[in-house]
This record gives C-alpha cells, structure tokens and sequence, in this order.
C-alpha cells in the first residue's frame, strides 16, 4: 500500500468523527502500513510461534477502533496511540485466554529491565505488566503512556516526546523513573 498524503489521515479522522462513519472504509488503506509496524513491534516481545500473527493484530486492532467513539481520534497521533493501545489489549488478553487455558501453569516471568533493553525476551508476562501499568497510569498517566509508547509502540524518545507535546529530557525522565517503578512492581510479584 501506498503511504498516505500528508494531512490525509487527519482529514479523514476529523471527518469521521463529524458523523461521517462510512468513511472507515477510507480509512483503513491510509493507516495500515503505520498499523503494520506497530503491530510488527508489539509482536517484537512475543515468544515464537505466537498464534496471533501481524496482519491478524492489525485487523483485530482496527475493528476494535472502529466500535469506538471516533471523537476521541482528534488527530493521526491520538489515532496512533489509541490503536497501540488496542494491541496491547489484545494481546494482553491474548496472554490471559492462553494462561486460563494451561490453568496458570508454566508461565515464566522475566525482569522488565532485560525486556525492555533486550526487547527480544519472549517469556515476558504480559499480563503482569499490564496490570502494574494499570497501578503506574493511576499515579502517573504520562509516565504510563510513555512506557507504553515506547515498550509496546517501538517509538524513539523524540517521536514519543513529539506525540506527547513535551521535551525528550521530560520523556528521558519519565522513561527512566516509570521502568524503574515498574521493575519494583514486578519485582513484588
């Protein structure tokens, strides 16, 4: 697919969210390719042969975003960071489907400090991270959103600093004090 046109996929969420829903159809063809890598870096952290593949994430993700209110997709960003979100859902109840399943047996817990550095452990328990971001969005929502932007969204410090309106300094801080909390957290469990 091609890249969209500067401007487009903004164009298209303000007019969706003006009550023009057809327009998801439009949609879809201007954000795949930016879907596609986020859902490629989610999948990142999986371990091998994970049942969920790329293009499935990507179509569950999408769905998901289409049942929801899109006037809360002011911009491409909060698009963006809307449908990191719904991956990370996904997969985290992915993770929970698969645990009720083997009944809680052999799930293995990695430190989220080699995870985040390495971003290539495989036996990362999503849903005990999950769950502490829960607890670290309620002290520190910004703080939340940037570990979740740059664990689970692949972004850089300059793109997260970029979407969140802020200096990379503040998002360096924040990075660095959010995995720090998170570590204790899952140290804790």
């Amino acid at each position: 697919m091609k890249p969209p046109v500067p401007g487009e996929v903004t164009r298209i969420l303000r007019r969706v969210a003006a009550g023009q829903r057809e327009l998801l159809t439009e949609l879809m063809p201007a954000v795949y390719s930016e879907l596609h890598r986020l859902a490629r870096q989610h999948l990142r952290g999986e371990r091998e042969g994970h049942t969920l593949q790329t293009t499935a994430l990507v179509n569950e993700a999408f769905l998901r975003l289409a049942r929801q209110d899109p006037a809360r997709w002011s911009d491409r960003r909060c698009f963006y960071r809307a449908a990191s979100a719904a991956m990370r859902y996904i997969l985290v109840n992915h993770a929970r489907d698969r645990r009720r399943l083997k009944r809680g047996g052999g799930a293995l817990r990695v430190p989220l400090e080699d995870a985040l550095a390495v971003y290539e452990e495989r036996a990362l328990d999503l849903i005990a991270l999950d769950e502490s971001l829960a607890r670290l969005e309620k002290i520190d929502p910004r703080a939340a959103e940037i570990i979740e932007l740059r664990f689970f969204g692949g972004l850089t410090l300059k793109e997260t600093a970029e979407l969140l309106g802020v200096s990379e300094r503040t998002v360096e801080a924040d990075w660095s004090l959010a995995r720090a909390w998170l570590r204790h957290e899952l140290s804790r469990e």
